[in-house]
């Protein structure tokens, strides 16, 4: 730790993505929080390391780097002091509410809590969640901390969780929200560097260099085009060929199985969703029946098998597949129903509905990305071609998939041939 001009204290870390990032002001004393220390617990890229060895970077290794390229985001586009403290801070404080293995409980937290990990970092910012988070017997301070530097937490909340009535610093969000934004730019290199997958290896430097606000929509100089064009195919990419393949879809749908069988479930998940990967595997481990099952068999890489998948489906069943998304107990009832159908015990068929809802990777943010063209904005997004192509292909190709335990896989995939699909 070091004192520069006008004893402000600092801090550097030095991150294998970014380099040395400095930690100061808020941030410097927001670190050591104890919400903020539980990431450390929680994979980034939540069970992939099942597929991808070495994707066993964390959610706090990853608001770090999110930090730094706010910073860097905020020099470009010579931000006051006090907006770019603002900027930095929602990106380091961004996922606080995530629930243990990222994005694979995103549905279960959702049903428990009636709120995604947005709303729930808000409830940490705000103070309306200040409890033991870390599991250390520690509250949380974040609110007090923010104040203490003169950060009204609401305001940072509405960045990092903006509300519908469009209240909030809207000249920042598209920094944190945006189709290109700081923390895009961080977990796309970030997930690359670790599953060792060459999509995610973009051109932030000429980003960064190339990037402009104009009335409040991110645009970029002409020199920055392929580094756009780059980000848009890298990013594609990445989820085809990580955040959706195949195996981990198989591994993150057990362990949604896993927590939604909890004795007592909803109400016995709402405990564990607020602690860390290893605490969430030991309550599967002690908890019985099938939660214990999906648990074990996650601990010692017994994955399921893809038993059938389709690609196209008709508009019946794809409003039907969505019902069930929306209606977990519905789904449940229907991977109980095919599982009783082949003679397996419940928990051992399960229906990833993933194709049906997300459909693209965020097609609509991305027509708020300009260039910068003989001094005109242009929109490449918007207009029916590659650009706008690239920006909504599926992350999944499959409309909806059926994984099963490897020893009835074969007997649900002759089950569903006879029926056409598994959607009633």
């Amino acid at each position: 730790m070091t004192r520069g001009a006008g004893r402000v204290r600092t801090k550097t870390i030095f991150d294998p993505i970014h380099g040395p990032i400095v930690l100061s002001g808020a941030a410097l004393e927001l670190v050591g929080d104890p919400a903020f220390q539980r990431l450390w617990g929680i994979r980034q890229t939540g069970l992939a390391h099942l597929v991808f060895p070495g994707a066993n970077h964390t959610r706090l290794e990853h608001s770090l780097g999110v930090y730094g390229v706010a910073r860097r985001l905020a020099g470009a586009l010579d931000l006051t002091p006090e907006r770019a403290e603002m900027l930095e801070v929602g990106g380091l404080l961004h996922d606080l509410g995530h629930a243990p293995l990222s994005h694979t409980l995103d549905g279960p937290l959702v049903e428990v809590t009636g709120a995604g990990h947005e709303a729930r970092s808000r409830a940490i910012l705000v103070g309306e969640d200040p409890g033991d988070r870390a599991g250390a017997g520690s509250p949380s301070q974040v609110p007090a901390i923010l104040e203490a530097h003169g950060l009204r937490p609401t305001a940072v909340a509405d960045l990092i969780d903006p509300p519908s009535t469009g209240r909030g610093p809207r000249d920042l969000e598209p920094l944190l929200h945006g189709a290109i934004d700081a923390d895009r730019i961080d977990y796309l290199q970030r997930d690359a560097h670790y599953t060792g997958v060459a999509h995610g290896a973009i051109d932030a430097t000429r980003l960064l260099e190339t990037i402009r606000l104009d009335r409040g929509e991110i645009v970029f100089a002409e020199k920055g085009r392929n580094a756009v064009e780059g980000f848009a195919v890298g990013r594609s990419l990445m989820y085809s060929s990580v955040y959706f393949h195949k195996t981990v879809r198989a591994a993150e749908i057990m362990a949604q199985a896993a927590v939604e069988h909890l004795p007592g479930y909803p109400v016995s998940a709402a405990a564990v969703l607020a602690r860390t990967d290893a605490d969430l595997l030991t309550t599967l481990a002690s908890a019985g029946g099938i939660a214990s099952r999906l648990g074990r068999a996650l601990e010692e890489r017994r994955l399921y098998k893809r038993a059938a998948a389709w690609r196209e489906l008709p508009p019946a069943a794809i409003r039907s597949a969505r019902r069930l998304w929306r209606r977990p107990g519905e789904r449940r009832a229907l991977e109980a129903a095919l599982a009783e159908d082949v003679g397996a015990p419940d928990g051992s068929v399960l229906l990833d509905l993933a194709g049906v809802v997300e459909e693209s990777v965020d097609g609509s943010d991305w027509s708020h990305v300009g260039i910068v063209e003989d001094d005109r904005v242009t929109y490449p997004f918007r207009a029916a071609g590659v650009w706008r192509e690239i920006a909504r292909r599926p992350r999944t190709p499959w409309r909806v998939a059926v994984y099963a335990d490897p020893r009835v896989a074969r007997n649900v995939a002759r089950r569903l041939a006879r029926s056409r699909g598994p959607i009633p």
